[in-house]
């Protein structure tokens, strides 16, 4: 496998630099980083690559949410109302919860959002988050100190953080994910951040019926949830078929026998973004490997 050019390396750092704006210094940026210390971000922002291996790049590309495809968004109508109820989270701190299909780009519009707005955080829930994983995840997002045995002092440093920010926001994503401990207990740091942050929860409309069972059964925290999300979820549009054409046009896909086969396998997902994507690389691929086959038929 060949290694990052210079140029690779150089987009990275560009990457790293404007992730790094969203921090009040570089050190705070490098505590949201995974095994990442803040040497290293220094020396890469300053391009001394030369004790930087390839992988530590790519670690570091990954956690920014910068890849090396050049895979261009499109401003779908679902990727707007995405936007928009970020945007108004932030400026009003509000709390959001947005409900869209699996594969409707809501992950990919909260990565673009970060990346182009400051004081924006994105914490991945997953079904196994305990609550001082919970906990350790936001600070270590918003820059906070996480190596205290005590889980309030990483909470009460990290909630002073965020306070302190102008207009932050928190991005959960996959939310209804989260075990009933941790829902629950989410409760106790809104209520610390009300009126200080925007809020936005991202998932399925999974979390529908989930929230529904908890009133009815009046389980412990679901009324207070219901309560501030303004007993309402933000509903994204469905992609359209001509969102998925759009799509391949704006990542070189032009031909229309081409495209028509992207379509017919986004049919076959519910236009799951994710398979787009897929095919639309896999039909690049065989076109460009016909060629490569024709010019060589002709030599």
């Amino acid at each position: 496998m060949k290694g990052l050019t210079l140029e690779q390396k150089n987009t990275v750092r560009d990457a790293l630099n404007r992730y790094c704006d969203n921090y009040p210094t570089r050190n705070r940026a490098a505590e949201s980083l995974q095994s990442v210390s803040a040497a290293t971000v220094s020396q890469i922002l300053n391009s001394k690559y030369e004790n930087i291996s390839d992988d530590m790049f790519t670690r570091i590309a990954t956690q920014i949410g910068f890849s090396f495809e050049h895979w261009q968004l499109h401003d779908s109508k679902t990727f707007q109302d995405i936007t928009f109820a970020f945007a108004d989270a932030q400026t009003y701190k509000n709390v959001h919860w947005v409900v869209g299909d699996a594969g409707c780009g809501k992950t990919t519009a909260a990565i673009e959002y970060r990346r182009t707005h400051k004081n924006v955080f994105y914490i991945l829930c997953s079904e196994d988050m305990h609550r001082s994983d919970f906990v350790r995840e936001i600070a270590k997002q918003v820059g906070a100190p996480t190596d205290s045995t005590n889980l309030r002092d990483i909470l009460e440093n990290a909630i002073s953080m965020i306070a302190f920010l102008n207009q932050p926001l928190l991005i959960f994503d996959e939310g209804d994910k989260l075990t009933d401990s941790v829902f629950t207990y989410f409760i106790s740091i809104y209520n610390r951040l009300e009126g200080h942050a925007g809020i936005a929860f991202l998932s399925t409309d999974f979390i529908k019926r989930r929230i529904e069972s908890g009133l009815r059964y009046n389980k412990k925290g679901y009324k207070e949830i219901h309560s501030r999300i303004g007993r309402k979820f933000y509903e994204v549009s469905a992609t359209q078929m001509n969102d998925i054409y759009a799509i391949c046009q704006a990542n070189g896909l032009v031909d229309k026998a081409e495209i028509e086969k992207v379509l017919i396998e986004a049919r076959k997902s519910e236009n799951d973004l994710r398979r787009v994507k897929r095919t639309v690389h896999a039909r690049k691929r065989i076109i460009e490997a016909q060629r490569r086959k024709g010019a060589g038929n002709e030599e």
